[in-house]
């Protein structure tokens, strides 16, 4: 399976004794740039997923085979990184959510989070609410039954930290790490104090999907059992803001050769992988 090697090395992350920060990804070119630097692993959440197919916010209007798709082509493209994506609510119930892994572990994900926020928000809601921590424990079993390749990664994923607070984070970090899942991830946690108490009753390997100034020291997160640590999603943030200046600077007269900003040739090439084109239109077309 040409995927067994990339799950095997997600796995060794959350094995090690490491914290690791991954690279958000959103496409071919991004990944690419990813594995150039040498990061162990990418990272493609469903807001990303949303701004880069539909550039819409993060209001799960994206659908699965959409995100499917998405995380297909990122895979594709990289010859060795491991993908983690962030497959938020599975899409719906549990039955749901084993479709959700079916279709991600055919596009090729080495790991995927699956979380209990109620979602979409419901009518009338202002403020993030959870699933009932039954129902939340039913979505990562369907989830771990749905999976062919036991090498593919499932994260239980909460935000009850902030949501419903300390006491509640506790009891479902408990019950999502007695249900097998490969991690627990976690997000809304700015306090060493909580990340001290889930860390005491926490079994499995922790990702975080938010930090905070206080809890930013990689030595720190990794004596608490954190493998993987999430710092935002700026390299898209950045791109928009490549985009727009380069646009503007065209748009209000600048010479394409002034506009500053541009990657060397080499880049460019490198991430397009012109030089295998080349060699295969020579040994294939004669050209």
């Amino acid at each position: 399976m040409r995927w067994k090697a990339r799950r095997e090395a997600a796995r060794a992350v959350l094995e090690g004794t490491a914290c690791i920060h991954p690279a958000s990804v959103h496409d071919p070119v991004s990944v690419r740039i990813a594995e150039g630097l040498g990061f162990e692993l990418g990272m493609f959440a469903g807001s990303v997923g949303s701004l880069t197919v539909l550039g819409a916010p993060d209001l799960i209007v994206l659908t699965l085979t959409e995100f499917a798709e998405q995380s297909l082509r990122i895979n594709r493209a990289a010859s060795r990184l491991p993908l983690v994506v962030d497959a938020d609510h599975g899409y719906g119930n549990a039955l749901n959510v084993m479709r959700t892994v079916e279709e991600l572990e055919i596009a090729g994900v080495s790991a995927m989070s699956i979380e209990d926020t109620e979602l979409p928000n419901p009518y009338g809601t202002s403020k993030p609410r959870l699933i009932t921590l039954d129902e939340g424990v039913g979505k990562i079993r369907a989830a771990l039954a749905a999976r062919q390749d036991k090498g593919l990664s499932i994260f239980a994923r909460t935000g009850a930290v902030s949501v419903n607070g300390l006491e509640d984070a506790l009891v479902r970090a408990k019950a999502y790490c007695k249900t097998g899942a490969d991690g627990l991830f976690l997000t809304g946690v700015t306090k060493r104090a909580e990340l001290d108490a889930i860390a005491e009753v926490a079994t499995i390997p922790i990702i975080l999907g938010t930090l905070s100034p206080e809890i930013t020291d990689r030595d720190y997160l990794a004596s608490r059992g954190v493998r993987i640590a999430l710092q935002g999603h700026l390299p898209f943030q950045a791109a928009i803001q490549a985009l727009h200046a380069t646009m503007k600077a065209l748009r209000d007269g600048v010479a394409p050769k002034d506009v500053g900003g541009m990657p060397d040739a080499a880049l460019g090439k490198a991430v397009t992988r012109e030089a295998d084109y080349a060699a295969w239109a020579k040994g294939y077309l004669g050209a």
